[in-house]
């Protein structure tokens, strides 16, 4: 069990000092599925980056903007949006809390 309360703060701490203004964790590795949970402090970006083949953002607290090809998407606390197949960044909007679950080849390629 992974006690996500615990882990934000361990993370929101982490984020406060680091350079980019961010910190994650992977909170669960399994088989086909990975899930990381990620504090990005308000007005930071993850860069642009390729997407997975099939993933998911959940934002816990606060609001980011996730910014695709030529579109973009509000997602607030308690809100779910599978990420787009297409290159993309996040920014933070506030200061947030978002877990990004992804499945791994191996699950994609049976």
């Amino acid at each position: 069990m992974v006690d996500l309360d615990d882990e934000r703060e361990v993370l929101l701490e982490a984020a406060k000092t680091a350079v980019a203004r961010r910190a994650g964790s992977t909170v669960y590795r399994g088989d086909g599925v990975r899930q990381t949970l990620v504090v990005i402090l308000s007005g930071e970006q993850m860069a642009e980056h390729e997407s997975p083949q099939e993933g998911f953002v959940h934002v816990l607290e606060g609001k980011v903007r996730l910014n695709g090809d030529n579109r973009s998407w509000e997602i607030a606390a308690g809100q779910l949006l599978p990420v787009p197949p297409e290159k993309h960044s996040v920014t933070a909007l506030e200061d947030s809390v978002l877990t990004l679950t992804v499945l791994r080849r191996s699950v994609m390629q049976r």
